[in-house]
């Protein structure tokens, strides 16, 4: 061990475990913006500089000398008829966030049902990750159809034990694996709700890139459902920004419940045009996205097993999007350590994101593949894998503290 790893690890270990994991963040941030090789140049980590300057063309896509929006005119309808013309649905509302989205979608169908019951997976968004909104915020009674790291089957929609009124299916399940069922499966859920009179909701924060899994076009997958979100800012690398789409009525009462959460800004023009570049630009190149995060993925198990690491598993094995799961038999934060110290002695980054712990000695993290990855040939990404497997201990599961290790925010 170098001297300065061993001041390093001295220096870790009289901080705080939350302190550690700030540190270590930081690295990880700073090792991920000087890497050389990196499978997702990520927006939020570029200056305000970068970012501005994604906007040059965007007069290719409107007239930068129309007047500016206020309130949602001009620039912001322009990008809401294009979503409804990509979803093949009557309109679609732009709102400054994909929960207030989802919120308002779902409190508008109950009005409309009179049930307020929305049935959902336990790991979906919502639950996860939303503080418990729909029901302190929104008024709504979530239920759980199933914990299982998959979609909801048509037989648990069927016979769950109790009414409700709206059905949400995360499209694809991120903390599941960015899991989605077959178009089968997904036809049969549906088709299951209408059975129970129940309206069917699409988060679809990431549906723009499950055509090639579903091998359906957006309209097609999108016209399953009585409403859809969008997501702008992550596969499609917008400054922020979600969409709500369906039908004319609904959507026309969504935008008074977004005026009354607060959702009318008052402009919004930096954000829509970066999302009308995010759909010109990263749209049409997610196919190829996906295509190569499963050689990356085939990559990656060969790799561990050269390595001679235990119990490696990547999951989904055939990635269903760009973005998949890597789980090893090590504690977080063995796992942080190693990956960060592989980005910042070799300039490549094999994981960008921080590891969380799923049980004794075992953690998950994600990786997700963007236009930088395409660069990464399977050998490469199986070099990769021996520089990170040369820094982990010999025994699987050696833990240090045994702390998370993780501390991922995700936000809509």
């Amino acid at each position: 061990m170098s001297d300065t790893a061993e001041q390093d690890e001295q220096a870790t270990g009289q901080l705080s475990d939350e302190d550690r994991r700030s540190q270590l963040r930081e690295r990880r941030l700073a090792a991920h913006r000087g890497a050389q090789r990196v499978f997702a140049r990520f927006a939020f980590h570029k200056t305000l500089r970068e970012r501005l300057a994604e906007l040059d063309g965007a007069a290719d896509l409107y007239d930068l000398d129309e007047r500016s929006d206020v309130y949602g005119d001009g620039v912001v309808e322009a990008l809401e008829s294009k979503v409804a013309g990509l979803l093949g649905t009557e309109a679609a509302a732009f709102f400054p966030t994909g929960t207030m989205a989802q919120q308002v979608a779902l409190r508008c169908w109950a009005g409309r049902s009179g049930n307020p019951t929305v049935a959902l997976h336990a790991l979906s968004h919502p639950e996860v990750h939303e503080r418990n909104a729909f029901s302190e915020v929104g008024g709504l009674r979530p239920v759980r159809l199933s914990s299982e790291p998959r979609l909801p089957t048509a037989a648990e929609v069927r016979d769950f034990e109790e009414p409700f009124g709206a059905l949400m299916l995360e499209l694809p399940l991120r903390d599941a694996g960015f899991v989605l069922p077959s178009w089968e499966e997904l036809t049969e859920v549906v088709a299951a709700a209408r059975e129970r009179d129940a309206v069917v909701h699409f988060d679809g924060a990431r549906l723009w890139e499950s055509t090639a899994h579903f091998g359906r076009s957006l309209a097609e997958i999108a016209g399953l459902a009585d409403s859809v979100y969008v997501s702008f800012y992550k596969s499609l690398e917008a400054f922020g920004g979600a969409a709500l789409a369906g039908p004319t009525e609904l959507v026309e009462e969504a935008r008074a419940w977004r005026h009354r959460y607060g959702g009318l800004v008052f402009q919004q023009f930096p954000t829509a045009l970066s999302a009308l570049v995010g759909l010109e630009r990263q749209l049409p190149r997610l196919p190829e996205y996906v295509a190569h995060a499963r050689v990356v993925a085939a990559a990656l198990r060969e790799g561990f097993a050269a390595a001679g690491v235990p119990w490696a598993r990547v999951h989904p094995e055939v990635p269903h999007t760009h973005d998949f799961q890597v789980w090893l038999p090590y504690d977080a934060d063995v796992l942080s350590e190693a990956a960060v110290r592989t980005a910042e002695e070799t300039g490549t980054v094999l994981f960008s994101f921080a590891w969380d712990r799923t049980g004794p000695g075992l953690a998950r993290t994600e990786v997700q593949v963007r236009s930088a990855g395409l660069e990464w040939t399977a050998e490469d990404v199986k070099t990769a894998v021996a520089e990170f497997a040369a820094r982990l201990p010999e025994e699987a599961g050696r833990a240090t503290s045994g702390a998370a290790g993780g501390e991922r925010t995700v936000s809509r």
